[in-house]
C-alpha cells in the first residue's frame, strides 16, 4: 500500500483546485469530512454492538451453566458430609 507524503498531497489538492474551483472546494471539504465522520462513527457502534452480543451469549451461557442450591443439593451435601465424617472416626 503507498503512503502518501507531503508531496503528493499538495498535488492532490492543487489538482482538487483546479478542478472544483475556489468556491466549491470549502464545500466539498466539509462534506469529505462529514462522510469520514460518520463512517468512523458506523465503524464503532459495529463493534460495540458485536461486543454486546457476545457478552450477552456470554452470560447466557453462565446461567445455564450456574444452578441455585436446592433443597435436594443441601440434603446431598448434608449426607456426604456426614458419612465422610463417619468414615474418618472409623478410620482413627
Amino acid at each position: 500500500m503507498p503512503n502518501i507524503g507531503p508531496m503528493e498531497l499538495i498535488v492532490v489538492l492543487i489538482i482538487a483546485l483546479l478542478v472544483l474551483g475556489p468556491r466549491k472546494l470549502p464545500e466539498v471539504g466539509r462534506s469529505v469530512g462529514r462522510g469520514i465522520r460518520e463512517f468512523r462513527q458506523s465503524l464503532r457502534s459495529d463493534t460495540h454492538d458485536g461486543e454486546a452480543v457476545e457478552l450477552e451469549e456470554e452470560l447466557a451461557t453462565a446461567r445455564e451453566i450456574h444452578t441455585p442450591p436446592t433443597a435436594n443439593t443441601e440434603k446431598v451435601a448434608r449426607t456426604t458430609a456426614s458419612s465422610s465424617e463417619r468414615g474418618a472416626a472409623g478410620a482413627a
